[in-house]
C-alpha cells in the first residue's frame, strides 16, 4: 500500500552524528563522540556507535548496563545533499519517523520542531533549501533527561518501570519493560527526506469498505488535498488558482470488478467524498473461516502526479456483549458468524526498529503456523509497519490494536493532547483500509491501573482541585484519550468499520473491577507472578487477551549473549538477560509439584531465620536440564490454560497469549526467541490452536452444578470430559474411542462416541467412570483418538511428570542425510511424553519441523532438520539434545 508520494526523495547519504554533551558518557569516547561519527538514516545512534567500533554489541553480556549513558546525551546529526529546482512549486522536508524530540535546520535557518515518535511531520521548506548543496542538522534532546526534566516541570503521573516514558510520545518499552532491554536512543528511525510537488498533493486517502444488507459492496473513499498555496501568501491571482475545483479518480480492480469513478473537491474546499458500488462482492474472512481477497484501489487528483494505491477488503465486523446468564460476553463477528479468537501479543521485532523490517514477516509466518487467526499490536509500542498490515490482509489474521498508551496515567496538558490526536488521526487514516485491523483499544490496562493498582490514585490526589465522585480531588490522568478523543475520532475516520473497546482488560463497569473474568476482556497475570499455572481453571475469561508464561530462549540464543564463567540461573550476566522481577525464582517455584518436588508457597529458612524462596533453584544437577525444565514448563501450563479456556466455548471467546515473539535475546514469554527459534511452546501451540481441537477436561456434574449455586461454596469437578471443538464453517462428523490405559499400552477400559457437529460449534462428551475412574493414576492415561485422524488425539495425564512411572530413557533414534539437511526419526519403546529436539545446539541456524509430540509404545515420528551441510548427524540424538519429560525424571539431583 503506497504511503509516501512518488515526489519524495529520501536523503540518505553522507550522514554525521556527534555529542552535543559529551561530558556524561565515557572519558575514553568523549573526545570521538564530540568530533562526530558515521551515521545511518534511517537508523539508531546506539548502532552507529556500534558500527564505528566505539562500543560493543548492547545485546551482549551486561553491556546494556554499561550503555545507559547513550539516553543521556543530546545527539545531533547532519548531512549535505544535493538539491536542484525542477521547477515544482512546492519543496517540502517530511520526516517519517524521529526518536524523538527534534529540531530540524536547513543551512542554519529553523524549519521546524517534533515532540512525537509515533507520527510524521511535514514543513515547507521553500525559503531555506539552496540551489545545489544544503545541509540539513536534525539535533534531538535526550529522551531520558527530557522525560525527567518534564516530570519535574508538569507534575509526577505513575507509571511502572524506572523511566518517566509517559511525558513523552515515545515507545514506551524502549525505556526498558519486563523483557525488554532499556536502550532510549535517538536518531531517524524511518526516511527523511524532500517532498517537491505542485498544484496539489494527497494529504490523506481513506476508502471504506462496506457490504450492504442485501451482500452488494460499497467503497466510500474520502480525498483529502492540500493545496500548494496553503499556510504562504499569495497574489489574489495566486489565492483563485489555488481555489478551482480540483477532479480526482477512483479505480477498482479485482475479482471481477474494473471500475472507474470521477469525483470533484469544489472550489475553496479540500475535501470530498465519492462512493463505489460493486453488485458482487467475495468476502475477506480470518484464516481459517474463509479466503482473503483484495481489491486493488487506486486514486489520482489534478494532473494524476497525485497518486495513491491500496488494497481493500469486503467485510462486516461486530461485538456482541450483551448481558447472559454467565456476565457479559465479548464475543467478535465476523460476516455475522462468532469467531473465536486464537493468538498471540504482539512486541516490536527488534529493539532497534530501523533494521527491524526484515524480521516481520517471519514472525507473521510463526504466527500463522500456529494454528493463530488473531494478533494484538500492544499500547507500549509502535503502530507497526505498513507491511505488517498488509501481511495480515494477505494471510487472514485479525489485528487488535492498541492505541499508544500503557501500564500508566497520562497527562491531559493542551501540549500532550494535540500530540495524540495528531498520531490517532494518522494511524486511523493509514489503517482503515485494511479489513484484517477489528479492534481499535485505547489503551493497555489503564482502567485497571486506575481501579485497582495501589497507589495510583493516591499520587494522582490534587487538594487544590474540585472534589469528584470519590469525594477528593485528583489530577486528570487520561480518561479523556479513551472516552472521548479516540471514539471520536474512530467515528469521523472509520465510520464503524472496527469495533472499539477503551481499555484492555475492560469489563464494562467503568473503573470498578475492570479485570473481571465473566465480563467482557481479561488479563491473566496471578498465575505466573504468584500462584499454580492450574488456577487457570479457576477463571472464566469471556476474552483473555493477556497471559503468559515464561522460559528461557533456545539454549544457542541464551550461550551466545550470556557468558557467565559457570552458566547459572542467577548468574551476574543471566540476570540481565531477566527482567521480571525475581523472573528466574518464579520459574523454580512454578515447577514444584509439577517437575519438582513440593507446592509453589514452600519456603526453607536459612540458619538466620530468613526466609529462602530459592529453594529448590538447585534441584537440576545440570544448568542445560535446568533450561529444559524452564522450556516444558512453559508449553505444559500455556497448554493447560488454553485448553481449559477454549473448552468453554461458546462462553469463551478469545485467547490471545503473551506473547509471540522477543525484541532481543532475553528470558521472557516469547514463544519464538529473537534469532528465530521456536520453542516448545510454539509446538504445542500448533496443538492447542487447531481450529477442530480435542480435549479432555474436568466437569461439574448436574448435581455439583446445584452445589456451586450456593454463594461461596467451590466445588471441585467430579467427572472427566471429552470436549471437541469446530472452529470452522464447515460441519465435522466423526468417531471417537477413548480409553484408559497403562503406560505401557494394555487397554484397561473404553468407550465409543458418534459426533455430528455443526459448523463453529463444540460438544462435551461424558466419560463413563470405567473410562474416567484410574486405578494407578502414576501408571495411566486416557486416549481420545478420532477414527480418520482429521483431529489430533486428546491425551489426559492424572499425574504430574513428577509422579508418572515414566521411562527415563524410552527413546530410540535414527538420523539419515537428506539433500537439504537431516531427517530424524524417533520410536518409543514406552511412553515418552513431550519429544522434543534442541536442534540449535548442534547448528544454530538449524530449524526443524516438528516438536512437543507424545508418543504411545511403539509409535514413531519423522521430523525433517534444515540445518548446514556436513554436520555429525549423530549429534541430533545425543542425550542433550533430543529430549522429553520422562528424562527430566534422571536428570534431577
Amino acid at each position: 500500500m503506497t504511503r509516501t508520494p512518488n515526489t519524495f526523495r529520501p536523503i540518505r547519504e553522507h550522514w554525521t552524528v556527534r555529542a552535543l554533551n559529551p561530558q556524561v558518557a565515557p572519558e575514553n569516547l568523549r573526545e570521538a563522540i564530540a568530533a562526530g561519527i558515521p551515521a545511518t538514516v534511517p537508523g539508531e545512534v546506539t548502532l552507529d556507535l556500534v558500527a564505528a567500533g566505539l562500543i560493543d554489541e548492547p545485546f551482549d553480556g551486561d553491556n546494556e548496563t554499561r550503555q545507559q549513558w547513550i539516553g543521556d546525551v543530546d545527539w545531533q546529526f547532519e548531512t549535505t545533499f544535493a538539491w536542484h529546482d525542477a521547477g515544482a512549486t512546492r519543496h517540502d522536508l517530511v520526516a517519517l519517523g524521529l526518536d524523538t524530540v527534534a529540531s530540524l535546520a536547513i543551512n542554519g535557518q529553523p524549519i521546524g520542531h517534533a515532540e512525537n515518535y509515533h507520527r510524521s511531520y511535514r514543513w515547507d521548506a521553500r525559503a531555506a533549501l539552496r540551489e545545489g548543496e544544503n545541509t540539513l542538522t536534525v539535533t534531538f534532546a535526550s529522551s531520558v533527561r527530557e522525560s525527567d526534566r518534564r516530570e519535574q516541570e508538569l507534575g509526577y503521573w505513575p507509571h511502572t518501570e524506572h523511566h518517566a516514558f509517559n511525558q513523552l510520545r515515545k515507545p514506551s518499552y524502549q525505556f526498558g519493560w519486563d523483557w525488554g532491554i532499556d536502550v532510549a536512543n535517538a536518531g531517524m528511525w524511518r526516511d527523511i527526506g524532500i517532498d517537491s510537488w505542485s498544484d496539489v498533493r494527497l494529504k490523506a486517502v481513506r476508502p471504506i469498505a462496506r457490504v450492504l444488507p442485501d451482500g452488494t459492496g460499497a467503497l466510500d473513499v474520502t480525498v483529502e488535498i492540500e493545496r500548494e498555496g496553503q499556510g504562504r501568501v499569495m497574489t489574489s491571482s495566486q489565492a483563485h488558482a489555488g481555489q478551482c475545483p480540483v477532479p480526482f479518480r477512483v479505480a477498482v480492480k479485482g475479482h471481477g470488478a474494473d471500475l472507474t469513478v470521477v469525483g470533484e473537491i469544489e472550489q475553496g474546499r479540500d475535501t470530498a467524498e465519492i462512493s463505489v458500488t460493486l453488485p458482487q462482492i467475495q468476502l475477506w474472512w480470518p484464516v481459517g473461516y474463509g479466503d482473503q481477497p483484495l481489491y486493488d484501489v487506486a486514486v489520482d487528483a489534478g494532473d494524476g502526479a497525485a497518486e495513491w494505491s491500496g488494497r481493500i477488503g469486503f467485510r462486516t465486523v461486530r461485538v456482541d456483549t450483551r448481558a447472559d446468564e454467565v456476565g457479559r460476553p465479548f464475543q467478535i463477528y465476523v460476516n455475522d458468524v462468532p469467531v473465536h479468537a486464537r493468538g498471540w501479543n504482539w512486541v516490536p521485532v527488534d529493539a532497534f526498529l530501523s533494521r527491524g523490517d526484515a524480521l516481520v514477516e517471519p514472525r507473521m509466518r510463526d504466527l500463522v503456523e500456529s494454528n493463530a487467526n488473531m494478533v494484538r499490536a500492544w499500547g507500549g509500542s509502535i503502530y507497526e509497519s505498513d507491511e505488517f498490515y498488509d501481511l495480515c490482509d494477505e494471510l487472514g489474521v485479525m489485528v487488535w490494536q492498541d492505541f499508544m498508551l500503557a501500564c500508566a496515567a497520562y497527562p491531559e496538558d493542551a501540549g500532550t493532547k494535540a500530540e495524540i490526536e495528531a498520531e490517532a488521526r494518522e494511524h486511523i487514516t493509514r489503517l482503515a483500509p485494511h479489513p484484517s485491523l477489528v479492534v481499535w483499544n485505547g489503551s493497555n490496562e489503564n482502567y485497571v491501573a486506575y481501579s485497582e493498582w495501589g497507589g495510583v490514585k493516591q499520587a494522582l490526589r490534587d487538594d487544590d482541585l474540585p472534589s469528584n465522585a470519590y469525594g477528593y480531588g485528583e489530577k486528570d490522568w487520561g480518561d479523556y484519550y479513551y472516552s472521548d478523543l479516540f471514539p471520536r475520532l474512530l467515528s469521523q475516520l472509520d465510520s464503524g468499520h472496527t469495533v472499539y473497546l477503551p481499555s484492555s482488560p475492560m469489563s464494562f463497569t467503568r473503573f470498578v473491577d475492570a479485570n473481571k473474568d465473566v465480563d467482557g476482556t481479561m488479563h491473566i497475570w496471578d498465575v505466573w507472578n504468584r500462584v499454580d499455572y492450574r488456577a487457570y481453571a479457576n477463571y472464566t475469561p469471556r476474552f483473555a487477551d493477556e497471559f503468559g508464561y515464561q522460559a528461557p530462549p533456545a539454549f544457542s540464543t541464551l550461550t551466545r549473549v550470556v557468558h557467565d564463567e559457570k552458566l547459572d540461573p542467577f548468574g551476574k550476566q543471566m540476570l540481565v538477560h531477566q527482567k521480571a522481577s525475581g523472573g528466574n525464582i518464579k520459574l523454580a517455584r512454578g515447577m514444584r509439584s509439577h517437575l519438582t518436588p513440593g507446592h509453589i508457597d514452600d519456603v526453607s529458612y536459612r540458619a538466620d531465620g530468613t526466609r529462602d524462596w530459592l529453594i529448590p533453584t538447585d534441584y537440576w544437577s545440570d544448568v542445560e536440564d535446568w533450561h529444559w525444565a524452564c522450556q516444558l514448563q512453559q508449553a505444559h501450563a500455556i497448554r493447560f490454560g488454553v485448553e481449559h479456556m477454549r473448552s468453554l466455548e461458546p462462553v469463551n471467546a478469545g485467547t490471545l497469549i503473551w506473547q509471540l515473539n522477543d525484541d532481543w535475546p532475553v528470558v521472557s514469554w516469547a514463544a519464538v526467541d529473537y534469532y528465530g527459534h521456536r520453542k516448545p511452546l510454539w509446538h504445542a501451540s500448533r496443538d492447542f490452536f487447531a481450529p477442530r481441537l480435542a480435549t479432555i477436561q474436568p466437569r461439574l456434574s448436574e448435581q455439583e452444578r446445584e452445589d456451586r449455586s450456593w454463594e461461596g461454596n467451590r466445588v471441585e469437578p467430579d467427572r472427566l470430559a471429552l470436549v471437541v471443538l469446530n472452529d470452522a464453517r464447515k460441519p465435522w462428523r466423526g468417531v471417537w474411542t477413548v480409553e484408559r490405559r497403562t503406560l505401557s499400552g494394555e487397554v484397561l477400559a473404553s468407550q465409543h462416541f458418534e459426533v455430528a457437529m455443526d459448523a463453529v460449534s463444540h460438544e462435551t462428551l461424558w466419560l463413563d467412570d470405567a473410562v474416567a475412574g484410574f486405578g494407578d493414576p502414576a501408571n495411566e492415561l486416557i486416549v481420545a483418538e478420532c477414527a480418520d485422524g482429521s483431529i489430533s488425539r486428546a491425551v489426559f495425564n492424572p499425574a504430574e511428570v513428577i509422579d508418572q512411572s515414566l521411562d527415563p530413557a524410552p527413546l530410540e533414534a535414527v538420523v539419515e542425510t537428506t539433500a537439504d539437511g537431516y531427517d530424524l526419526t524417533v520410536t518409543a519403546r514406552s511412553y515418552a511424553r513431550d519429544v522434543f529436539c534442541m536442534v540449535d545446539k548442534v547448528d544454530a541456524d538449524a530449524r526443524i519441523d516438528g516438536g512437543m509430540v507424545t508418543l504411545l509404545p511403539g509409535e514413531t515420528v519423522t521430523w525433517h532438520i534444515r540445518a548446514a551441510k556436513g554436520l555429525v548427524p549423530e549429534a541430533f540424538i545425543a542425550a542433550n539434545v533430543l529430549r522429553c519429560a520422562n528424562d527430566l525424571k534422571a536428570a534431577a539431583r
